[in-house]
């Protein structure tokens, strides 16, 4: 007998000041989970431009994390697998708190409504693999990920309204060349925009999905939003968004004329330096690992971030023939 999910209950929060990023929302699916009765919970999100990546992805592998400082575009690690998702106004996030039982039951339960809801608004959607809803004639338009909460599940994903495609070619680029870590990497397949088949914006089609998957209604009281600000601080930890994932080692450096080799071997948690040893023929001027170190640990491992703590930390004065700038270059590889 397939698994029922839906009809669901709608949960609605109360109205807010405050811009809601995707942790806040991601502590609203844990706290549903943890503390409403059994059931199915069903409610949607849409965020500022945002990358969200897997319980199991390196952030600097992921994302151009520079970029994505200077464009304002948020950084969120969710507590599910799978691959890095782009986000912004023109998409929508959905969550399902549901019981327990088999993912790919509930997966395949999870889909297949949504897909036959969006058949219904005039999306020739299907269901397909194991997580996915594509259109007929070719493109991802939703991609959803899973993960076990005690005896409940919770679904989440990301469904392609429409979006800035060139704000996310930038900030999603992962490069499998570039480090040897022990990350899972995203794969990039070609999308399908909704709006191309279904008219009047993203605040339409989720008012019309909702409909068509939910039959009641709760709404978050004061007192459990304050909560679930509370359990969002841990998405914010940096040792859970950037030292999430077993260290690894990643090595910059070469010749610099003047200096000599110099090489840069880190050791990273994630994308935080955990440890850095320098190795090469080098003349120090001063104790030059221990000025290496003290700088760069607890650093994100992106060029912008070593860049700024070696010109805070003047590191180029701890190696004789050392120039600011040739150190500068050498860290633009990160």
């Amino acid at each position: 007998m397939p698994l029922s999910l839906f009809p669901a209950c709608e949960v609605c929060f109360p109205a807010s000041e405050k811009v809601r990023t995707a942790t806040f929302f991601l502590a609203a699916e844990e706290y549903v989970a943890r503390r409403w009765a059994a059931g199915s919970y069903l409610f949607s999100w849409v965020l500022p431009p945002t990358v969200v990546m897997g319980r199991n992805q390196v952030a600097h592998q992921e994302f151009d994390l520079d970029y994505c400082a200077r464009a304002g575009i948020d950084v969120v690690r969710r507590k599910s697998g799978g691959g890095a998702v782009f986000a912004d106004g023109s998409n929508i996030m959905w969550s399902l708190v549901c019981g327990g039982g088999e993912v790919e039951d509930i997966f395949r339960a999870y889909t297949s409504a949504m897909a036959r809801a969006l058949n219904l608004l005039g999306a020739p959607a299907q269901a397909t693999g194991r997580n996915d809803i594509v259109l007929k004639s070719g493109g991802k338009v939703c991609g959803n990920a899973f993960y076990r909460l005690g005896d409940r599940s919770i679904v989440h994903g990301t469904m392609l309204y429409d979006t800035n495609a060139q704000a996310m070619q930038r900030a999603l680029r992962p490069d499998p060349d570039k480090l040897k870590a022990k990350g899972v990497q995203s794969v990039r397949r070609r999308i399908g925009l909704l709006k191309d088949h279904i008219s009047g914006g993203t605040d339409c089609l989720r008012a019309s999905l909702t409909r068509r998957l939910t039959d009641r209604v709760l709404t978050l009281t004061a007192t459990e939003v304050a909560e679930i600000e509370r359990l969002e601080r841990h998405y914010r930890r940096p040792d859970f968004l950037m030292g999430h994932i077993r260290s690894t080692d990643v090595t910059l450096g070469g010749r610099i004329e003047g200096c000599g080799m110099l090489e840069l071997h880190f050791t990273l948690r994630g994308s935080m330096v955990e440890d850095v040893e320098l190795r090469g023929d080098f003349f120090e001027l001063s104790d030059a690992r221990a000025a290496f170190c003290q700088a760069f640990r607890g650093t994100p491992f992106t060029a912008a971030s070593l860049q700024a703590s070696a010109h805070r930390h003047a590191l180029h004065r701890s190696v004789r023939g050392l120039s600011e700038q040739a150190l500068a270059a050498l860290l633009a590889k990160a």
